[in-house]
């Protein structure tokens, strides 16, 4: 399993990440090596897509199940990042709903 950061200008504190820029390297990545064990997510990167559309991209076109990763907001947008968790809590609250 690998550590995903995306983000657009900073790096992470320590080396064992790969790091993405922007929505097409974080969906390259994904669909090349799976899905990480850990993300970190920027969500605003500095391009018309953000972070918020990558998460749209895992939960609404691949319906990954997430529930397994640790998600990580390093944002410094307060909306985004409420945007990005809801978003990701609430598929994860489906997919138990489904198991049941």
């Amino acid at each position: 399993m690998y550590k995903l950061y995306l983000d657009d200008i900073r790096n992470p504190k320590t080396d064992d990440w790969i790091i993405v820029r922007n929505y097409d390297e974080f969906v390259n990545v994904i669909l090349e090596l799976g899905l990480p064990n850990v993300m970190s997510l920027d969500h605003d990167l500095g391009e018309e897509l953000e972070g918020y559309d990558c998460v749209k991209w895992l939960v609404y076109e691949k319906q990954y199940d997430l529930r397994n990763i640790i998600f990580i907001y390093h944002t410094a947008n307060p909306v985004g990042k409420d945007n990005m968790e809801y978003l990701v809590n609430n598929w994860n609250k489906h997919l138990n709903n489904l198991v049941k």
